[in-house]
């Protein structure tokens, strides 16, 4: 598994950052109850994600860690967007999860003027 995380380079990076911010964001609006702090066991992994607040409910989490594991399986060089991918390495209940979290997230965004977070979809 430690070989996976070789594999980070600028734009994986860029995309596990907006993923957790995502999920992150997704996760303190729709979802109550018990959340813990998102586990990140490898250093590499731990310099693209520290700066998160990841304190994420079970499922998140769950669905992040799905997330950052496919991105860095991903055999596209150079790495597309995923919605813009012929492949599409997820699971089903994975890609209608995430398309919903990148729904949500991205409205939230707009609404609240948070306008810069949303420049990775121009770029």
């Amino acid at each position: 598994m430690s070989e996976l995380f070789n594999r980070i380079n600028d734009r994986v990076a860029k995309d596990m950052g907006t993923v957790a911010d995502f999920v992150a964001i997704f996760c303190k609006e729709k979802h109550d109850g018990a959340k813990e702090p998102f586990p990140i066991k490898d250093e590499r992994l731990r310099e693209v994600l520290e700066k998160k607040d990841l304190v994420l409910c079970p499922e998140c989490s769950k669905l992040l860690q799905h997330a950052v594991v496919k991105l860095l399986l991903c055999p596209q060089d150079p790495k597309p967007m995923c919605k813009k991918c012929t492949i599409h390495c997820y699971a089903p209940w994975y890609r209608e999860r995430i398309r919903e979290v990148m729904k949500f997230s991205g409205m939230y965004l707009i609404k609240h003027g948070r306008l810069d977070m949303m420049m990775h979809y121009v770029l």
